[in-house]
Protein backbone atom coordinates (compact mmCIF):
# COMPACT_ATOMS: atom_id res chain seq x y z
CA UNK A 1 0.00 0.00 0.00
CA UNK A 2 1.03 3.56 -0.70
CA UNK A 3 2.29 5.91 2.02
CA UNK A 4 0.10 8.43 2.75
CA UNK A 5 1.08 11.92 4.27
CA UNK A 6 -0.48 12.36 7.59
CA UNK A 7 -0.32 16.41 8.49
CA UNK A 8 -2.36 19.08 6.47
CA UNK A 9 -0.15 22.08 6.00
CA UNK A 10 -2.55 25.22 5.71
CA UNK A 11 0.32 28.54 4.31
CA UNK A 12 -1.25 31.70 3.46
CA UNK A 13 1.86 34.63 3.73
CA UNK A 14 -0.30 36.61 6.19
CA UNK A 15 -3.39 37.38 8.47
CA UNK A 16 -6.08 40.08 7.61
CA UNK A 17 -7.60 39.46 10.66
CA UNK A 18 -11.25 41.62 11.21
CA UNK A 19 -13.43 40.92 14.04
CA UNK A 20 -16.57 38.33 13.77
CA UNK A 21 -18.75 37.26 15.91
CA UNK A 22 -16.65 34.08 17.61
CA UNK A 23 -19.62 31.60 17.75
CA UNK A 24 -21.17 31.91 14.55
CA UNK A 25 -18.89 30.01 11.72
CA UNK A 26 -20.82 28.09 8.95
CA UNK A 27 -19.21 25.09 8.04
CA UNK A 28 -21.33 23.38 5.45
CA UNK A 29 -19.00 23.67 2.92
CA UNK A 30 -15.70 24.64 2.57
CA UNK A 31 -13.58 25.38 -0.66
CA UNK A 32 -10.64 26.97 -2.05
CA UNK A 33 -13.01 29.74 -3.06
CA UNK A 34 -13.38 30.81 0.30
CA UNK A 35 -9.75 31.63 0.46
CA UNK A 36 -7.99 34.66 -0.70
CA UNK A 37 -5.06 34.45 -4.23
CA UNK A 38 -2.19 33.16 -2.65
CA UNK A 39 -3.23 30.99 -0.44
CA UNK A 40 -1.08 27.29 -0.58
CA UNK A 41 -2.63 24.09 0.35
CA UNK A 42 -0.20 21.54 1.27
CA UNK A 43 0.52 18.54 3.48
CA UNK A 44 3.68 17.30 5.79
CA UNK A 45 5.88 15.14 7.10
CA UNK A 46 9.51 14.40 9.35
CA UNK A 47 12.33 12.68 8.36
CA UNK A 48 12.15 10.17 10.97
CA UNK A 49 8.89 9.94 10.88
CA UNK A 50 8.73 8.93 7.17
CA UNK A 51 12.11 8.02 5.22
CA UNK A 52 13.09 4.71 7.10
CA UNK A 53 16.68 3.76 5.17
CA UNK A 54 18.52 4.32 8.82
CA UNK A 55 21.69 2.27 7.56
CA UNK A 56 21.37 3.69 4.10
CA UNK A 57 22.82 6.34 2.27
CA UNK A 58 25.92 6.46 4.98
CA UNK A 59 23.50 8.14 7.44
CA UNK A 60 24.60 8.53 10.72
CA UNK A 61 22.35 8.00 14.28
CA UNK A 62 20.02 10.54 15.48
CA UNK A 63 18.72 10.91 19.13
CA UNK A 64 15.74 9.04 18.19
CA UNK A 65 17.35 5.94 17.10
CA UNK A 66 18.53 5.88 20.67
CA UNK A 67 15.86 6.84 22.14
CA UNK A 68 13.29 3.72 20.73
CA UNK A 69 16.30 1.03 20.57
CA UNK A 70 18.00 1.36 23.77
CA UNK A 71 15.62 2.73 26.14
CA UNK A 72 12.48 -0.04 26.43
CA UNK A 73 9.27 0.85 26.93
CA UNK A 74 10.08 4.67 26.01
CA UNK A 75 7.69 3.60 22.92
CA UNK A 76 4.50 2.10 23.81
CA UNK A 77 4.29 -0.82 21.17
CA UNK A 78 8.55 -0.87 20.85
CA UNK A 79 8.66 -0.17 17.48
CA UNK A 80 11.25 2.12 15.43
CA UNK A 81 11.59 3.82 12.31
CA UNK A 82 14.08 2.04 10.46
CA UNK A 83 11.60 1.67 7.86
CA UNK A 84 8.04 3.53 8.69
CA UNK A 85 6.57 4.70 4.89
CA UNK A 86 9.93 4.03 3.30
CA UNK A 87 9.42 7.42 1.94
CA UNK A 88 13.61 6.89 0.99
CA UNK A 89 12.66 5.02 -1.38
CA UNK A 90 9.15 5.49 -2.28
CA UNK A 91 8.92 9.16 -2.39
CA UNK A 92 7.86 9.45 -6.45
CA UNK A 93 4.69 7.27 -5.26
CA UNK A 94 4.22 9.89 -2.47
CA UNK A 95 4.45 12.72 -4.92
CA UNK A 96 2.04 11.08 -7.38
CA UNK A 97 0.07 10.68 -4.61
CA UNK A 98 -0.10 14.28 -3.75
CA UNK A 99 -0.49 15.82 -6.96
CA UNK A 100 -3.58 13.88 -7.32
CA UNK A 101 -4.58 15.50 -3.91
CA UNK A 102 -4.56 18.69 -5.76
CA UNK A 103 -1.22 19.81 -3.22
CA UNK A 104 0.19 23.19 -3.70
CA UNK A 105 3.24 22.48 -1.28
CA UNK A 106 5.02 19.64 0.67
CA UNK A 107 6.91 20.61 4.03
CA UNK A 108 9.75 17.88 4.75
CA UNK A 109 12.49 17.88 7.04
CA UNK A 110 16.07 17.23 6.31
CA UNK A 111 17.77 14.56 8.31
CA UNK A 112 20.71 16.48 9.85
CA UNK A 113 22.70 13.24 10.55
CA UNK A 114 22.00 12.16 6.60
CA UNK A 115 23.93 15.17 5.94
CA UNK A 116 26.69 15.26 8.95
CA UNK A 117 26.74 11.54 9.78
CA UNK A 118 29.01 12.90 13.02
CA UNK A 119 27.09 16.25 12.55
CA UNK A 120 29.99 18.30 12.22
CA UNK A 121 32.57 17.67 9.41
CA UNK A 122 32.55 15.99 6.18
CA UNK A 123 29.50 16.43 4.60
CA UNK A 124 27.38 13.09 3.05
CA UNK A 125 27.50 13.29 -0.63
CA UNK A 126 24.71 10.31 -0.59
CA UNK A 127 22.46 12.89 1.55
CA UNK A 128 22.94 15.48 -0.73
CA UNK A 129 22.08 13.36 -3.65
CA UNK A 130 18.57 12.50 -1.56
CA UNK A 131 17.41 15.47 -1.32
CA UNK A 132 18.45 17.06 -4.40
CA UNK A 133 16.27 14.12 -6.11
CA UNK A 134 13.50 14.85 -3.45
CA UNK A 135 13.47 18.22 -4.07
CA UNK A 136 13.60 17.72 -7.72
CA UNK A 137 10.83 15.46 -8.16
CA UNK A 138 8.70 17.73 -6.66
CA UNK A 139 9.29 20.79 -8.33
CA UNK A 140 8.95 18.37 -11.41
CA UNK A 141 5.06 17.72 -10.48
CA UNK A 142 4.73 21.52 -9.73
CA UNK A 143 4.67 20.97 -5.96
CA UNK A 144 6.76 23.75 -3.80
CA UNK A 145 9.38 22.36 -1.25
CA UNK A 146 9.15 23.82 2.36
CA UNK A 147 11.66 22.49 4.56
CA UNK A 148 12.54 22.32 7.97
CA UNK A 149 15.59 21.94 9.05
CA UNK A 150 15.90 20.34 12.61
CA UNK A 151 12.78 18.22 13.16
CA UNK A 152 13.81 16.64 16.55
CA UNK A 153 16.62 14.43 15.07
CA UNK A 154 19.56 15.30 16.33
CA UNK A 155 22.74 13.65 15.34
CA UNK A 156 24.02 11.57 18.16
CA UNK A 157 27.50 11.84 17.58
CA UNK A 158 26.18 15.66 19.03
CA UNK A 159 24.30 14.18 22.32
CA UNK A 160 27.75 12.23 22.48
CA UNK A 161 30.24 15.02 22.47
CA UNK A 162 28.64 17.74 24.21
CA UNK A 163 25.52 16.72 25.34
CA UNK A 164 23.53 18.40 21.92
CA UNK A 165 21.25 21.08 23.29
CA UNK A 166 22.41 21.60 26.87
CA UNK A 167 25.77 22.86 25.08
CA UNK A 168 26.53 26.46 23.89
CA UNK A 169 28.51 24.44 20.90
CA UNK A 170 25.74 23.30 19.07
CA UNK A 171 24.74 26.99 18.19
CA UNK A 172 27.87 26.58 15.69
CA UNK A 173 27.18 23.39 14.97
CA UNK A 174 23.68 24.06 13.67
CA UNK A 175 24.69 27.20 12.04
CA UNK A 176 27.29 25.25 9.37
CA UNK A 177 24.32 22.61 8.97
CA UNK A 178 21.80 25.17 7.89
CA UNK A 179 24.66 26.94 5.79
CA UNK A 180 25.50 23.59 4.00
CA UNK A 181 21.60 23.49 3.59
CA UNK A 182 21.22 26.43 2.03
CA UNK A 183 24.39 26.10 -0.35
CA UNK A 184 23.36 22.86 -1.56
CA UNK A 185 19.35 23.31 -2.17
CA UNK A 186 18.52 27.21 -1.91
CA UNK A 187 18.60 27.53 -5.67
CA UNK A 188 15.42 25.67 -5.65
CA UNK A 189 14.00 25.75 -1.61
CA UNK A 190 12.69 29.24 -1.09
CA UNK A 191 10.69 28.51 2.13
CA UNK A 192 12.88 27.29 5.27
CA UNK A 193 11.90 26.59 8.64
CA UNK A 194 14.66 26.27 11.16
CA UNK A 195 13.49 24.25 14.01
CA UNK A 196 9.95 22.22 14.39
CA UNK A 197 7.98 23.07 17.55
CA UNK A 198 10.94 23.96 20.04
CA UNK A 199 8.91 24.01 22.89
CA UNK A 200 8.14 20.36 22.79
CA UNK A 201 11.62 19.77 22.04
CA UNK A 202 12.46 21.47 25.55
CA UNK A 203 9.53 20.07 27.62
CA UNK A 204 9.31 16.87 26.09
CA UNK A 205 12.91 15.68 25.70
CA UNK A 206 14.61 17.50 28.76
CA UNK A 207 11.43 17.82 31.28
CA UNK A 208 8.92 14.94 31.07
CA UNK A 209 11.65 12.22 29.31
CA UNK A 210 8.81 10.84 27.20
CA UNK A 211 10.77 11.98 23.87
CA UNK A 212 14.55 12.15 22.73
CA UNK A 213 16.94 12.34 24.43
CA UNK A 214 14.81 10.96 27.27
CA UNK A 215 16.20 13.36 30.27
CA UNK A 216 14.48 14.39 32.87
CA UNK A 217 14.48 14.57 37.24
CA UNK A 218 10.77 13.91 38.14
CA UNK A 219 10.36 12.03 41.19
CA UNK A 220 14.12 11.54 41.92
CA UNK A 221 14.72 10.29 38.87
CA UNK A 222 12.13 7.33 39.00
CA UNK A 223 11.51 8.03 34.89
CA UNK A 224 15.03 9.24 33.81
CA UNK A 225 18.81 8.61 34.35
CA UNK A 226 20.19 11.57 33.53
CA UNK A 227 18.65 15.23 33.82
CA UNK A 228 16.94 18.21 35.66
CA UNK A 229 13.43 19.42 34.79
CA UNK A 230 13.35 22.36 36.20
CA UNK A 231 16.66 24.12 34.46
CA UNK A 232 17.69 22.02 31.40
CA UNK A 233 14.40 23.18 29.66
CA UNK A 234 15.24 26.58 29.75
CA UNK A 235 18.48 26.06 28.42
CA UNK A 236 17.56 24.01 25.62
CA UNK A 237 14.97 26.37 24.21
CA UNK A 238 17.71 29.24 24.56
CA UNK A 239 20.14 27.47 23.26
CA UNK A 240 17.79 26.70 20.09
CA UNK A 241 16.86 30.69 19.84
CA UNK A 242 20.24 31.72 19.58
CA UNK A 243 20.82 28.80 16.81
CA UNK A 244 17.60 29.82 15.03
CA UNK A 245 18.77 32.98 14.87
CA UNK A 246 22.52 32.25 13.65
CA UNK A 247 20.75 30.34 11.00
CA UNK A 248 18.72 32.94 9.45
CA UNK A 249 21.48 35.67 9.87
CA UNK A 250 24.20 33.43 8.24
CA UNK A 251 21.39 33.69 5.40
CA UNK A 252 21.13 36.98 5.35
CA UNK A 253 24.80 37.35 4.54
CA UNK A 254 25.23 34.84 2.39
CA UNK A 255 22.44 33.68 0.32
CA UNK A 256 19.57 36.33 0.35
CA UNK A 257 20.39 38.56 -2.40
CA UNK A 258 20.73 35.70 -4.95
CA UNK A 259 18.40 32.82 -3.71
CA UNK A 260 15.18 35.30 -2.80
CA UNK A 261 13.84 33.14 -0.15
CA UNK A 262 12.41 33.03 3.45
CA UNK A 263 13.14 31.89 6.93
CA UNK A 264 10.81 30.73 9.43
CA UNK A 265 10.53 28.66 12.84
CA UNK A 266 7.55 26.63 13.48
CA UNK A 267 5.93 26.67 16.84
CA UNK A 268 3.62 24.66 18.58
CA UNK A 269 0.65 26.69 19.74
CA UNK A 270 -2.64 25.24 21.83
CA UNK A 271 -5.23 27.45 22.49
CA UNK A 272 -6.05 28.09 26.37
CA UNK A 273 -9.83 28.77 27.25
CA UNK A 274 -10.20 30.21 30.99
CA UNK A 275 -11.70 27.86 32.32
CA UNK A 276 -14.58 30.77 34.31
CA UNK A 277 -15.00 34.05 34.04
CA UNK A 278 -12.78 35.31 37.02
CA UNK A 279 -9.80 37.71 36.82
CA UNK A 280 -7.36 34.40 38.09
CA UNK A 281 -8.53 32.01 35.13
CA UNK A 282 -7.92 34.61 32.50
CA UNK A 283 -4.63 35.72 33.55
CA UNK A 284 -4.03 31.79 33.93
CA UNK A 285 -5.12 31.43 30.42
CA UNK A 286 -3.13 34.19 29.39
CA UNK A 287 0.23 32.67 31.37
CA UNK A 288 -0.47 29.56 29.90
CA UNK A 289 -0.06 31.24 26.26
CA UNK A 290 3.37 33.15 27.39
CA UNK A 291 4.43 29.36 28.57
CA UNK A 292 3.44 27.86 25.58
CA UNK A 293 3.74 29.97 22.65
CA UNK A 294 5.10 33.35 24.41
CA UNK A 295 8.41 31.58 25.31
CA UNK A 296 9.72 31.58 21.72
CA UNK A 297 7.34 34.46 19.93
CA UNK A 298 8.13 36.74 22.82
CA UNK A 299 12.02 37.10 21.87
CA UNK A 300 11.72 37.03 18.28
CA UNK A 301 9.00 39.98 18.48
CA UNK A 302 10.12 42.22 21.28
CA UNK A 303 13.84 40.55 22.32
CA UNK A 304 12.70 39.00 25.56
CA UNK A 305 11.06 36.12 27.26
CA UNK A 306 7.56 37.23 28.56
CA UNK A 307 7.43 39.19 31.74
CA UNK A 308 5.80 36.25 33.25
CA UNK A 309 8.17 33.98 32.43
CA UNK A 310 10.83 35.81 33.91
CA UNK A 311 8.87 36.37 36.95
CA UNK A 312 8.29 32.73 37.67
CA UNK A 313 10.72 31.17 36.81
CA UNK A 314 13.05 33.76 38.14
CA UNK A 315 16.97 32.94 38.06
CA UNK A 316 16.81 29.23 36.17
CA UNK A 317 15.73 31.54 32.78
CA UNK A 318 18.98 32.39 31.08
CA UNK A 319 19.25 35.97 30.44
CA UNK A 320 18.79 37.76 26.89
CA UNK A 321 22.06 39.77 27.12
CA UNK A 322 22.01 43.10 24.73
CA UNK A 323 23.57 41.52 22.30
CA UNK A 324 21.25 38.36 21.73
CA UNK A 325 18.71 41.15 21.79
CA UNK A 326 20.08 42.24 18.68
CA UNK A 327 20.44 38.90 16.71
CA UNK A 328 17.15 37.16 17.96
CA UNK A 329 14.77 40.11 17.75
CA UNK A 330 13.06 40.36 14.25
CA UNK A 331 15.15 37.30 13.23
CA UNK A 332 12.36 35.72 11.29
CA UNK A 333 10.87 36.17 7.87
CA UNK A 334 7.45 34.36 8.93
CA UNK A 335 6.35 32.20 11.82
CA UNK A 336 4.69 29.15 11.71
CA UNK A 337 1.95 27.68 13.57
CA UNK A 338 1.19 24.08 14.30
CA UNK A 339 -1.99 24.06 16.21
CA UNK A 340 -4.36 21.29 16.73
CA UNK A 341 -6.43 21.30 19.96
CA UNK A 342 -7.68 23.52 22.68
CA UNK A 343 -7.56 23.18 27.04
CA UNK A 344 -9.45 24.99 29.62
CA UNK A 345 -6.78 27.05 31.81
CA UNK A 346 -7.01 27.88 35.45
CA UNK A 347 -5.13 28.80 38.12
CA UNK A 348 -3.09 27.18 40.47
CA UNK A 349 -3.47 28.45 43.69
CA UNK A 350 -1.95 25.89 45.74
CA UNK A 351 0.89 25.48 43.24
CA UNK A 352 0.12 21.60 43.85
CA UNK A 353 1.29 20.61 40.87
CA UNK A 354 4.60 22.46 41.59
CA UNK A 355 5.03 21.15 44.63
CA UNK A 356 4.97 17.64 43.09
CA UNK A 357 6.65 17.86 40.04
CA UNK A 358 9.43 20.77 40.83
CA UNK A 359 9.48 21.09 36.86
CA UNK A 360 9.37 23.41 34.05
CA UNK A 361 5.91 22.74 33.11
CA UNK A 362 4.56 23.32 36.24
CA UNK A 363 5.94 27.16 36.84
CA UNK A 364 3.34 28.93 34.98
CA UNK A 365 0.68 28.09 37.89
CA UNK A 366 -1.88 26.83 35.35
CA UNK A 367 -3.64 23.39 35.51
CA UNK A 368 -5.38 22.76 31.89
CA UNK A 369 -8.32 20.45 31.41
CA UNK A 370 -10.35 19.20 28.38
CA UNK A 371 -12.95 19.35 30.45
CA UNK A 372 -15.52 21.96 32.40
CA UNK A 373 -18.32 20.74 34.53
CA UNK A 374 -17.81 16.86 33.59
CA UNK A 375 -18.28 18.27 29.51
CA UNK A 376 -15.13 17.62 27.27
CA UNK A 377 -14.31 20.68 25.14
CA UNK A 378 -14.88 18.67 22.14
CA UNK A 379 -15.03 15.39 20.65
CA UNK A 380 -11.58 12.97 21.17
CA UNK A 381 -9.35 12.32 18.49
CA UNK A 382 -7.41 8.95 18.48
CA UNK A 383 -5.10 10.58 21.25
CA UNK A 384 -6.13 11.25 25.07
CA UNK A 385 -5.13 15.06 24.56
CA UNK A 386 -6.29 15.83 21.28
CA UNK A 387 -9.96 16.87 21.17
CA UNK A 388 -11.69 18.56 18.04
CA UNK A 389 -12.23 21.91 19.26
CA UNK A 390 -12.25 23.72 15.70
CA UNK A 391 -13.56 27.84 16.99
CA UNK A 392 -9.94 27.59 18.61
CA UNK A 393 -8.12 27.95 15.43
CA UNK A 394 -9.29 31.18 15.35
CA UNK A 395 -9.24 32.48 18.60
CA UNK A 396 -5.19 31.89 18.71
CA UNK A 397 -5.38 33.80 14.83
CA UNK A 398 -6.73 36.84 16.16
CA UNK A 399 -4.41 36.18 19.47
CA UNK A 400 -1.46 36.28 17.02
CA UNK A 401 -2.34 38.71 15.40
CA UNK A 402 -3.22 41.02 18.31
CA UNK A 403 -0.74 40.34 20.42
CA UNK A 404 2.24 40.36 18.23
CA UNK A 405 1.50 43.58 15.83
CA UNK A 406 0.41 40.82 12.69
CA UNK A 407 3.47 39.08 11.69
CA UNK A 408 3.24 36.73 8.17
CA UNK A 409 2.40 33.47 9.72
CA UNK A 410 1.91 29.90 8.29
CA UNK A 411 -0.34 26.99 9.34
CA UNK A 412 2.35 24.73 9.43
CA UNK A 413 0.70 21.63 11.17
CA UNK A 414 -2.93 21.12 11.67
CA UNK A 415 -4.88 17.66 11.79
CA UNK A 416 -5.99 14.74 13.83
CA UNK A 417 -5.21 10.94 14.48
CA UNK A 418 -7.36 7.62 14.72
CA UNK A 419 -6.61 4.71 17.12
CA UNK A 420 -4.96 2.27 15.35
CA UNK A 421 -7.60 -0.87 13.83
CA UNK A 422 -5.28 -3.46 12.25
CA UNK A 423 -8.65 -5.29 11.59
CA UNK A 424 -10.47 -2.68 9.76
CA UNK A 425 -11.20 -3.42 5.93
CA UNK A 426 -10.01 -1.06 3.49
CA UNK A 427 -13.52 0.13 2.06
CA UNK A 428 -14.12 1.03 6.20
CA UNK A 429 -11.23 2.78 6.40
CA UNK A 430 -11.25 4.95 4.09
CA UNK A 431 -15.11 6.16 4.95
CA UNK A 432 -13.10 8.89 6.48
CA UNK A 433 -15.89 11.02 7.81
CA UNK A 434 -14.59 11.88 11.12
CA UNK A 435 -11.22 13.49 9.70
CA UNK A 436 -12.92 15.37 6.55
CA UNK A 437 -15.40 16.86 9.47
CA UNK A 438 -12.12 17.99 11.03
CA UNK A 439 -10.65 19.46 8.37
CA UNK A 440 -13.78 21.51 7.09
CA UNK A 441 -14.13 22.78 10.24
CA UNK A 442 -10.60 23.89 11.23
CA UNK A 443 -10.52 25.56 7.88
CA UNK A 444 -14.02 27.28 8.30
CA UNK A 445 -12.76 28.87 11.03
CA UNK A 446 -9.24 29.97 9.52
CA UNK A 447 -11.20 31.11 6.75
CA UNK A 448 -13.37 33.95 9.16
CA UNK A 449 -10.18 34.61 10.87
CA UNK A 450 -9.07 35.46 7.33
CA UNK A 451 -11.88 37.68 6.44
Amino acid sequence: MESLMRLVLVLFPFFVVFFVPLDHVSSESISRANFPDGFVFGTASSAYQFEGAVKEGNKGESIWDTFTKEKPGKILDFSNADTTVDQYHRFHNDIDLMKDLRMDAYRFSISWSRIFPNGTGEVNPDGVKYYNSLIDALLAKGIKPYVTLYHWDLPQALEDRYEGWLSREVVDDFEHYAFTCFKAFGDRVKYWITFNEPHGVSIQGYDTGIQAPGRCSLLGHWFCKKGKSSVEPYIVAHNILLSHAAAYHTYQRNFKEKQRGQIGISLDAKWYEPMSDCDEDKDAARRAMDFGLGWFMDPLINGDYPASMKSLVEERLPKITPEMYKTIKGAFDYVGINHYTTLYARNDRTRIRKLILQDASSDSAVITSSFRGGVAIGERAGSSWLHIVPWGIRKLAVYVKDIYGNPPVFITENGMDEKNSPFIDMEKALKDDKRIGFHRDYLSNLSAAIR
